[in-house]
Parts: C-alpha cells; sequence; structure tokens
C-alpha cells in the first residue's frame, strides 16, 4: 500500500500480463496460417495479428512508453477502431490465441483532412499513407493508452487498470 502513499516509492514492476493490440500485417506464406488469410487491394494480408508492447515478466520502469505506427487499412477509411489485448502468455502471436482478453478499445474518427491543411502539405507528404500512433505508457496503477492521427491531430483515451487482471 505505500504507492498510494509515496508515488515515488516503487519506480520498477514486473508487468503482470503481456499487452497488445491487433493489426494486420503482409501475409507471409508458410508462417501465417491460411486461416488468417485476407485479400485487399490486391495485397494478402494476415489478420487478428497480435502487436505486443509489453510482455509478461518483463521489468516496466514508472513513466516507460511504447509508441506504434500504423496505417488504416483502407486510404478512405472513416474510423479506426483499436483493440486492446492481454494475456498470461509471453508468446501470444493472434489475438484469437487461448487465453486472451480484449481489455480495451480505443475508436477515432479518421475525418477528411480540410482543404486548408492539404494545401499547406507538399504533394509528396499527401502521397504517403496516413500514420496513427498509438501509444501505451506504463506508471502508476493503470496503463494509459492513446492514438493519434498525425494528419488532423485528432486524439483518442483510454486506460487500463495495470494491477488487476
Amino acid at each position: 500500500m505505500c504507492f498510494g502513499l509515496d508515488p515515488t516509492v516503487v519506480t520498477m514492476r514486473r508487468s503482470r500480463l503481456t499487452y497488445g493490440v491487433g493489426v494486420m500485417n503482409k501475409f507471409l506464406r508458410g508462417v501465417h496460417p491460411d486461416s488468417k488469410l485476407v485479400r485487399r487491394r490486391d495485397v494478402d494480408w494476415c489478420r487478428d495479428v497480435f502487436d505486443r508492447f509489453v510482455v509478461a515478466d518483463r521489468p516496466v520502469a514508472l513513466g516507460d512508453t511504447v509508441l506504434r505506427r500504423y496505417t488504416p487499412a483502407e486510404p478512405d477509411q472513416a474510423t479506426i477502431i483499436m483493440h486492446i489485448y492481454s494475456s498470461d502468455s509471453a508468446d501470444v502471436r493472434f489475438v484469437t490465441d487461448p487465453g486472451i482478453q480484449q481489455c480495451g478499445s480505443l475508436c477515432l474518427e479518421l475525418s477528411s483532412m480540410s482543404a486548408d491543411l492539404a494545401a499547406d502539405r507538399s504533394s509528396a507528404m499527401l502521397s504517403r499513407r496516413r500514420e496513427i500512433q498509438t501509444r501505451m505508457m506504463f506508471g502508476d496503477t493503470e496503463i494509459k493508452v492513446s492514438a493519434l492521427d498525425v494528419a488532423t491531430g485528432r486524439s483518442v483515451r483510454a486506460a487500463i487498470d495495470f494491477l488487476n487482471k
């Protein structure tokens, strides 16, 4: 109970669980199971991939932050929903693996960039895919998760209890 009285007492702890998000990655034949194959715009994707932010039983310091960059699955996508998952296992490959639990979600509206914003960007910037930055910050008694649409500056946040399952 010292943490509540003096948060500086605990500066490092071990993550009880593995935390991550579900994503789609390029499909690798012989590596990914055929049951996870999704074809979009002539590209083969692997669905339900578990992208780890922290692994169970690894040390996590107060304030440690993990940043990942993603792009929406479709260029004209209006909303991105990122589900956050946890597992007792360190060897998680897919969000459908046994023992995986969804522990949170982020829903980010991807409105079109305004004409003014688009006019200020170079054509090279416009031709790049849209970037979504997802952060998990470990500290206190919860994990703070956020997603940021870099193009518009719009962001959403969630908190996940770090101490309890």
